[in-house]
Parts: structure tokens; C-alpha cells; sequence
């Protein structure tokens, strides 16, 4: 409930600038004034909605309503930057010009800001729809130390499917159906599966249940986990599901007479008792041996790099989710998107099939990774 208050006194501190740039700057005269200040207001209910829908407040009656309140946060994202952008020019010829706004000035302000509401709301909705078709992008990872019975192994990676606030069991139904219908050999859960608590989320990720594969289902924690109810307790309903939660802890996969081992780790951040443990995950294995790590966050290939870990899958990043929010990850993780390497470990980082909070994505479309484990003799 603290998290939803301060939401709510930003997104009414945004609704009141955004009422300064868009009615004050451009000196609407009613009606227009009080419909954009009417549109305002419900607007910014429909966003403290979404921001509370699945934790503060029932989906059944919530995630509808909060659809459509983060999809205009999406929208208010670029409103803040365009007309953000737009008030330095203006205040810039302002001063230049040393006279306040002429008529003719405050037309092409009025023109301008119409303008930039017209993108702002355009690239939203290009973003809903192009948040809501996850497609399945396929890569080929060479790996030197990879069991020639293992080659072409195929590992589907799912991770940020972030269901609870704006989408639910339908959209799990989807992504396990895409899954399935790739049928790999083994699928990698990266954590971020929902956004909210156990008992109002919980049943949207019903379909998880449905997947299989002959290699098995495995999981990890991410950071979302635990934002709004206990680790432990998200991962007990992973595994009531079926999926094998790897814990800080490893499993040796067979095939064919050979082995590799799947590592875990719980995310980055998490605090005890879910710390993050690479060592005592890796406890026991076999250095000679094959290991795929699943961590969640990028950045924790520094340590597994270090500890010989071949191949860390990852999610977290989004790829940026909306441009150009992308150009700030970097900041914050060693790698955005797709397959690097750090030393003698590669990494791929997933754009995921969800969205955190706006449903939308903008020049980073949702991917389910399929990826073809490929034994690199050189």
C-alpha cells in the first residue's frame, strides 16, 4: 500500500505538470480546457489503478481498468519527453526573442503540442500492439566445451512474462503454447513471471502446468518475485506447477551417456534468506563438466565467468522495452540484449515476452529464445 501512495502522489505530480503544458502553456478556452483537464483526471485514476491492480486491488475488476491506466503511462512517457523537449525551445525563443508570447507564437505552440500528443499517443499504441505478439527468435550458440551428444540441443528461455497488473492467464496460455509448439528439449523459466501477490496472481500462471520437455522444466527467481509477496512462496507455486525451481543448487542432465549440469541462482538483489549463492549452487559439480547457468540478471556473469560457468541465460533488461529507454541499461547491467561474452563464459540476455508495468514496447519486440546448443570444436 506504500508503493501504490507514492505512486500515486508522482502520477499526480505528472497529471498536474502535464495540465501546466498542455491547458496553461497553450491557453486552452473552455470547453477544450475543461474536457483535456476532464481527460486528466480520469486518466490518472485509471493509472493509480494499474499501478495497484494485482496487489492492492482484485484483477477480476482491476487489470481491465489497469490496461488501460499503464498503457497511458506508456503514452505519458512520451509526452513527458516531447513536451518536455518542447517547453526548452519555447522557453529558449522566449528569451531570444526578450517579449512574451505573441498570438502567433502561441499558435505554433498550440500546433506544436498537438503535435506531440498525436506521437505520444500514436507510439503507445504501436506499442500495445507490438507487446502483445511474443515471437520466437532463434539462436545458434557455438560452446567448445559442450558434449558432441548434446549438440543441437534446443533450450527454450522464457523469462519477464510479468502477468498480474495488465495481463493475465490468457496471455501465460499463449507463450506456453508457443512454447510447446517449438517443442524443445529443455525450457529455462528466468524469472519476472508476475507482478503482484500469491493469492491474487497466482492463478494466471495456471498454464505453466501444460509445459513439458524431455530435458525438463527448470526455473529461477527474479527480482519482481519479490517485490510484493515472499520469494519462497512465488517459487512454492512454480513447482505446485510442475517446474523444477533451482535454488541456488544444480542438476546433471543425461543424454546419451553424457552429462552437463543446469545451475541456478536466486536474483541479484535478493536479500536473505534468497541470496544469490553461485558457489553453493555450483557445490559439488564436476570442473570438467559442462554447467548452463539460469541467473536472471545480466550482471551476474561477472561472477559465474569467474567460477567456469560456459553459458548464462538471462532475461531482466527487456531490451530497453521502450526506446529510448534502452540507452540507460547499460548503466546498470554489462549487457542490453542478445549473445556476449565475458571471459570463457557467453551469455544471452532475452528481450522477454512481457512488459513491466505500460504494456507496450517500442523498437524492442517480446521474444521467446529458442536457442541451438551447437558444439564448437575450435
Amino acid at each position: 500500500m506504500v508503493r501504490l501512495l507514492v505512486f500515486a502522489v508522482l502520477l499526480a505530480l505528472i497529471t498536474w505538470w502535464l495540465h501546466r503544458r498542455l491547458v496553461r502553456a497553450t491557453a486552452l478556452t473552455r470547453p477544450w480546457s475543461t474536457v483535456a483537464d476532464a481527460a486528466l483526471l480520469i486518466l490518472y485514476v485509471l493509472a493509480v489503478v494499474g499501478v495497484g491492480s494485482g496487489e492492492a486491488f482484485a484483477t477480476s475488476w482491476a487489470r481491465p481498468v489497469g490496461f488501460a491506466g499503464w498503457a497511458w503511462i506508456g503514452a505519458g512517457l512520451y509526452l513527458l519527453l516531447g513536451l518536455g523537449a518542447l517547453a526548452a525551445v519555447s522557453g529558449i525563443v522566449r528569451v531570444a526573442a526578450r517579449r512574451p508570447h505573441d498570438e502567433s507564437r502561441r499558435r505554433a505552440l498550440r500546433v506544436a503540442t498537438g503535435a506531440v500528443v498525436v506521437a505520444a499517443v500514436g507510439a503507445a499504441g504501436y506499442g500495445v500492439a507490438e507487446a502483445a505478439r511474443p515471437r520466437v527468435t532463434t539462436v545458434r550458440v557455438p560452446l567448445r566445451r559442450l558434449p558432441a551428444e548434446f549438440d543441437g540441443v534446443r533450450v527454450a528461455l522464457v523469462a519477464d512474462l510479468h502477468v498480474g497488473p495488465a495481463r493475465g492467464e490468457p496471455f501465460t496460455r499463449r507463450v506456453v503454447d508457443l512454447v510447446l509448439r517449438e517443442k524443445p528439449d529443455l525450457v529455462i523459466l528466468g524469472g519476472d513471471l508476475t507482478d503482484g501477490v500469491v493469492d491474487k496472481v497466482a492463478p494466471d500462471l495456471a498454464p505453466l502446468a501444460d509445459l513439458h520437455a524431455p530435458l525438463g522444466v527448470f526455473g529461477v527467481s527474479g527480482n519482481h518475485e519479490s517485490y510484493a509477496d515472499d520469494v519462497g512462496s512465488w517459487l512454492d507455486v512454480w513447482e505446485d506447477l510442475g517446474v523444477r525451481v533451482l535454488r541456488n543448487e544444480h542438476v546433471t542432465l543425461t543424454r546419451d551417456g553424457a552429462a552437463i549440469d543446469v545451475a541456478g541462482v536466486y536474483d541479484f538483489d535478493s536479500k536473505d534468506p534468497y541470496a544469490p549463492d553461485l558457489p553453493a549452487a555450483l557445490a559439488g559439480h564436476d570442473p570438467d563438466r559442462f554447467v548452463l547457468l539460469a541467473a536472471h540478471q545480466p550482471k551476474q556473469v561477472v561472477e559465474a565467468s569467474e567460477l567456469g560457468v560456459d553459458l548464462q541465460l538471462s532475461g531482466h533488461t527487456h531490451g530497453g522495452q521502450m526506446w529510448p529507454l534502452g540507452v540507460l541499461v547499460p548503466l546498470q547491467q554489462p549487457t542490453v540484449t542478445g549473445l556476449d561474452r565475458f571471459g570463457d563464459t557467453l551469455v544471452y540476455t532475452t528481450r522477454g515476452v512481457g512488459t513491466w508495468g505500460p504494456p507496450v514496447r517500442v523498437a524492442t519486440p517480446p521474444e521467446l529464445t529458442i536457442l541451438e546448443l551447437a558444439r564448437d570444436a575450435g
